[in-house]
């Protein structure tokens, strides 16, 4: 399907020494006897929307029921909530992740519209998919740049998409799904602005609107709310990555615990109830990644 028709709206070796072993969490089982399931989330579109609420607040509170422990909203940020989960600090260099230093162990999980990364995968263990998305490119709408139109092959469309860029200002998110280092927009030239004012997502759409960049990447889930706050005031010229997922994730600790939130899943897909949040949270969206929501429960 074109792409604006899609969217309109182990055994411990040397390697021990380049990635240290993050501090040992909870399993299931100790889970289960401390009789709390605490969950790390941040403030971002509808998956944690800072009023109690949200898609993956709804379903990990429903996966704490399943395994019969008391659920916890613990909030975070982009840039410490690998932290909190591991109790180490990780630094990303070349592709590369590392992890060192020794912080407090905050949460047992992480859902909160967390994208899937090739980095992010050395050191957490991801559940099943649990959500759809996409990186996009913004323009304000007085930019003189014209929508791209779609075409049946989407590598077609990101490279017309990245062509858009050129020389011009980029507002990104580094250690983020918007970080350019991900998109092979680093050393090509873009005036890349990464945005230091917040560790929020959803801040980007402001941000280009007070002219803090002529650009700005941005994923899916927050475009299709933005384009109901900021209606008329920027646009969407294309794609800049391959559809994308975003999951649940872990510690490399806590196999059965990531095997439980599995089988959850895969419980409420079947049943319906997670297609009743997904209408709830992102009315609409299972037109944009019928692929996605198709998929056999």
């Amino acid at each position: 399907m074109p792409f604006i028709s899609r969217f309109c709206i182990c055994a411990v070796t040397a390697l021990s020494l380049v990635l240290p072993m993050p501090v040992r969490a909870d399993d299931l089982k100790e889970i289960r006897a401390r009789g709390e399931l605490r969950h790390l989330g941040i403030r971002y579109a509808h998956f944690v929307t800072g009023a109690g609420d949200g898609f993956d607040v709804e379903m990990v509170q429903g996966f704490a029921k399943d395994i019969g422990v008391k659920y916890t909203l613990v909030y975070s940020d982009f840039y410490r909530i690998i932290r909190d989960l591991l109790g180490q600090e990780v630094t990303v260099k070349d592709g590369q992740a590392t992890l060192s230093g020794s912080y407090p162990v905050k949460g047992d999980m992480i859902a909160t519209g967390f994208t899937v990364l090739p980095w992010r995968k050395q050191v957490l263990l991801y559940s099943a998919p649990t959500f759809p998305t996409q990186v996009l490119l913004l323009a304000r709408a007085d930019a003189p740049q014209t929508p791209l139109r779609g075409s049946q092959s989407l590598a077609d469309d990101i490279r017309e998409t990245k062509a858009m860029i050129g020389k011009k200002s980029l507002l990104v998110m580094e250690r983020t799904c918007l970080d350019p280092a991900g998109y092979g927009l680093k050393g090509k030239g873009i005036d890349l602005r990464p945005y230091t004012k917040s560790t929020n997502i959803n801040e980007m759409v402001p941000a280009l609107l007070n002219g803090e960049a002529e650009l700005t990447l941005l994923d899916v889930a927050d475009v299709i709310l933005d384009l109901q706050k900021w209606a008329g005031r920027f646009k969407v010229l294309g794609p800049i990555s391959e559809e994308q997922e975003m999951a649940a994730a872990f510690p490399l600790s806590s196999p059965q615990l990531r095997d439980a939130f599995n089988d959850y899943l895969r419980k409420i897909r079947a049943d319906g109830s997670y297609d009743q949040l997904v209408r709830k949270y992102y009315p609409g969206i299972q037109r944009y990644f019928p692929d996605f929501f198709a998929r056999p429960k």
